[in-house]
């Protein structure tokens, strides 16, 4: 096992307690009110949940979130019967190129929910679990930006970034003698090419419950590979 070590480690039971009290919506009083696990808990006895967002882009500020999916899961097993999937009405208009990144038109939102219609369920089925996404410049940012339109208050809660890890893997892998004469070659920390390192299986991208799913299993063999069961959260989580 190597030592991939979060650098900046908040306390976030802390955090989440100052949360609770600070804010002024009861849903997000709930979410807080679940809390966190302590740094020091096992990544073994820990109940962990894969969120992943379909957006209209990937500027947080101008674009908004259209499909949402989640799947509980734990190192050893994925609550597939327990996973979750919405589309979601954008704040702002569908755009032809990300139509084609994602593949959700027009009419798959038609009586879709707005985000705020389906919040309280969404709180609640990330509450008090830690939450594990690919890239969390989307998920965390989304999020907050979106609550702070709605709501008039934004949402913070730690997450297990998976690109994050993946990236610190590669960047940690001892180098040969001969690999120096080679040409640097820049593995993919996408999605899908991380899984390919680990021989898990394609999935086809740019679902979100599909995603939640592939970045589930996909944390499970970082775990397995790179670190033990008996890692601290708090050596992960950001």
């Amino acid at each position: 096992m190597r030592n991939f070590t979060n650098q900046e480690v908040l306390n976030w039971e802390a955090f989440l307690r100052i949360k609770e009290k600070e804010s002024k919506d009861s849903r997000l009083t709930h979410f807080y009110e679940a809390g966190t696990y302590h740094g020091e808990t096992k990544l073994k006895d820990i109940e962990f949940v894969a969120l992943d967002f379909e957006t209209t882009g990937l500027d947080a500020d101008q674009n908004s979130i259209i499909s949402i999916g989640l799947v509980p899961f734990t190192l050893k097993r994925i609550a597939l019967r327990n996973a979750k999937h919405w589309f979601v009405t954008p704040e702002d208009k569908l755009q032809e190129d990300s139509i084609i990144i994602h593949g959700i038109t027009h009419s798959d939102l038609k009586g879709a929910p707005d985000l705020l219609r389906i919040l309280e369920q969404l709180l609640d089925e990330l509450a008090g679990k830690i939450v594990v996404v690919h890239y969390r410049r989307i998920e965390r940012d989304f999020f907050d930006t979106a609550l702070r339109t709605l709501i008039n208050e934004g949402i913070a809660f730690p997450v297990v970034d998976t690109m994050q890890l993946e990236a610190q893997i590669l960047q940690a892998k001892p180098k040969s003698f001969l690999d120096w004469f080679k040409p640097k070659q820049h593995e993919s920390i996408r999605l899908g090419g991380s899984r390919l390192r680990y021989n898990l299986p394609t999935y086809p991208p740019h679902d979100a419950l599909t995603d939640a799913i592939a970045t589930a299993e996909l944390l499970q063999a970082q775990v397995f590979h790179h670190f033990s069961p008996d890692t601290p959260i708090k050596k992960l989580w950001v």
